[in-house]
């Protein structure tokens, strides 16, 4: 796995964004997107929603920190 982001297009809401994140980042993310039945567009739309001026991919690394903390 790379220690360097990789950049991934997305979609939230109808709209294109892209995100870069490290692949580990990227694979723990799409483990607790498909543990929840969603797609990663999904999931990152209902986080985009709450994250406030913090940078979507800062939340996103965030959110995943805090579900691997979790224990999910």
């Amino acid at each position: 796995m790379s220690a360097r982001p990789v950049k991934r297009s997305l979609t939230l809401r109808g709209h294109r964004t892209s995100v870069s994140l490290e692949d580990e980042f990227w694979a723990e993310f799409r483990r607790l997107a498909t543990a929840r039945g969603a797609g990663i567009s999904t999931l990152a739309a209902e986080i985009d929603e709450t994250r406030g001026e913090v940078g979507l991919a800062s939340a996103l690394r965030v959110w995943v920190l805090r579900e691997v903390k979790a224990g999910r």
